[in-house]
């Protein structure tokens, strides 16, 4: 039997990338899928694609949410996906000395706001039954600092705690609704797209990219799909207010590296 069967599951920022991993993986495993992404277009295209229902939703306006909610007035489960780096329209400083409060606002907004609106959206609309699942994509930048992009850090750290209580709020209340957060490294998506370009040296600033991790390659949106599988289906229903790293092991400590003398020609 399929793990998501008979479930409703609303994906945000489902267009392309990670969202987009996750709404296929969820309909392959028998969900009743949304696929919502500010780009209504990207949406409608998946959609049709997977055999999903879909719509247009800026996750930093509540109004938008609103109308979500007229629209499935109840859910099994949300994944809180939608974001941004802050870098979309080009290179701009991002730092803690430099970053302008515009810049900085602009990034929560979408973030931490759109955070916060799913996970007063998937309360209200997972009341009707009682239980349901919420997963937020944190990122790795959640649990450490990274200089050069101090909002988006900020941003997904606040999504890390914000999930810690959204999962004990519920639990307060009686509800059988568990809020987890995933916090992906290095995912080869869109997102990275203006810092590898498709050049010759594509192959070289890829592998410096990665030169930290452990694992020396970039994750697969399917990879961090198949955790989203896992805390969304029932065989997690001992998880709540947990943080899972799909990282190839960079925050385990410090990169490993073979040794020359155990190198295999």
């Amino acid at each position: 039997m399929a793990r998501l069967n008979g479930k409703l599951c609303i994906v945000t920022g489902a267009g392309r990338g990670i969202g987009a991993a996750i709404a296929r993986a969820f309909c392959r495993e028998g969900a009743a899928v949304v696929v919502t992404d500010k780009a209504a277009d990207r949406a409608a295209a998946l959609a049709g694609e997977i055999g999903a229902q879909h719509a247009g939703l800026d996750v930093a306006s509540e109004a938008d949410w609103a109308a979500l909610a007229r629209l499935w007035p109840a859910c099994d489960v949300l994944v809180n996906n939608a974001g941004i780096t802050g870098f979309e329209a080009g290179p701009r400083p991002h730092d803690p000395e430099h970053a302008t409060l515009a810049d900085w606002r602009a990034v929560h907004a979408v973030n931490l706001d759109g955070t916060f609106l799913g996970c007063r959206y998937a309360i209200g609309a997972m009341r009707v039954k009682g239980a349901g699942a919420i997963i937020n994509i944190s990122s790795r930048s959640g649990l450490v600092g990274i200089p050069a992009a101090a909002a988006y850090a900020a941003s997904k750290a606040a999504i890390r705690n914000h999930t810690k209580t959204v999962a004990l709020y519920c639990a307060e209340q009686g509800l059988n609704i568990r809020c987890n957060s995933i916090h992906p490294g290095a995912i080869l998506t869109p997102m990275w797209e203006p810092m590898l370009g498709d050049g010759p040296d594509r192959p070289a600033r890829m592998a410096a990219l990665v030169a930290d991790t452990p694992l020396r390659r970039f994750g697969q949106p399917e990879e961090v799909a198949a955790i989203a599988v896992l805390l969304a289906s029932d065989e997690a229903a001992y998880m709540t207010g947990a943080e899972l790293s799909v990282d190839g092991g960079l925050l385990a400590g410090s990169a490993a590296a073979p040794r020359a003398a155990d190198r295999r020609d």
